[in-house]
């Protein structure tokens, strides 16, 4: 279970995530979206799905948004009422700040009922009216610690230019927080010194290292790219060219993710940091989609995962059809 993979500080961790559908759908459009949505992550082998809350981030820089913003649904109620039939927990997130102390404990508890768990984000912009701090709303949740765990979001590309990071990820943990998901990785260097100087932060004060979850998701269009790009994903420049002069972006950025895992699980596992991997499915484009699903069975056999042989027996047979 990812609850108990996580207190043990367990490796070897795997979830996928998705987005809800956007505000403004009807309920049974979003129906038949849950239904296909299902349909592709129950077979899975995965320990857990993240459902993320989607911000309109435009306001953190003056760089045109290659996409229009678009609300979406609720996470916490989309996942509760048409994702029923998904039997792995669900990870929601939730941007605190934007909550008071009220709204938040009442929806901490709404989730506890449904055993779903938390993930608290900052605010979309530094300029966006705070009602309660993270640390504030890390201490709500503290009365669930016995059978609950406690996420947030961790960037490679703020610690290439900060240099603190891995003090940001120990001081949430203080907090309460015992895994992390990364921002999209796809800069290798970024992320392996993220988790060098986190190893030797915990190493000095003799503390365990929380679990770190990379997030890695398949690109299919130079728009896509553009779009990464601009919420602050670094793709290293060779990559970049190599994708854009590309017969087949989407297979070479499958490709760029399979030979990232296997690089990261070499490098995690002879250091002291628990990990994992997050696979994304933002676009809505049947072959990404599929691209993510793929992605998915194949980091489960790298991760030696107990259940990827019949997980991918069930996709290939699914792709047949």
């Amino acid at each position: 279970m990812f609850l108990d993979k996580i207190k043990s500080g367990q490796s070897g961790i795997l979830t996928y995530g998705i987005t809800p559908p956007k505000e403004g759908t009807t309920p049974e459009k979003v129906q038949e979206i849950a239904e296909k949505t299902m349909a592709r992550i129950i077979p899975l082998d995965i320990d857990a799905l993240v459902v993320y809350d989607v911000q309109d981030e435009s306001a953190r820089t003056a760089a045109e948004r290659p996409f229009p913003f678009m609300n979406a649904l609720d996470p916490f109620q989309f996942s509760k009422d048409y994702l029923q039939r998904i039997t792995a927990p669900k990870i929601i997130y939730r941007p605190a700040g934007k909550f008071s102390a009220a709204e938040l404990t009442d929806w901490l508890a709404d989730i506890h009922s449904h055993q779903f768990h938390p993930v608290f984000v900052g605010v979309p912009a530094a300029d966006f009216e705070v009602k309660i701090t993270l640390a504030e709303a890390y201490q709500l949740w503290q009365q669930y610690k016995d059978n609950s765990v406690l996420g947030a979001v961790t960037i490679p590309e703020r610690h290439a230019v900060l240099k603190d990071e891995d003090k940001r990820i120990l001081e949430k943990a203080k907090g309460g927080v015992s895994f992390f998901i990364t921002q999209c990785v796809f800069n290798l260097d970024y992320a392996k010194k993220m988790v060098e100087d986190l190893c030797q932060t915990c190493t000095e004060q003799g503390i365990p290292a929380p679990a770190l979850i990379f997030t890695l998701t398949a690109c299919g269009s130079v728009k896509t790219l553009r779009f990464m790009e601009w919420l602050g994903i670094h793709i290293p420049d060779a990559l970049k060219e190599q994708l854009v002069a590309s017969d087949n972006m989407l297979e070479d950025s499958l490709k760029a993710c399979l030979d990232n895992a296997a690089e990261l699980i070499a490098f995690c596992s002879a250091k002291c940091v628990p990990f994992g991997f997050n696979i994304e499915s933002l676009a809505i484009r049947k072959d990404e989609i599929q691209a993510s699903i793929d992605l998915v069975s194949k980091i489960g056999a790298m991760l030696n995962r107990p259940n990827n042989n019949a997980t991918a027996a069930v996709l290939t047979t699914s792709k047949e059809n």
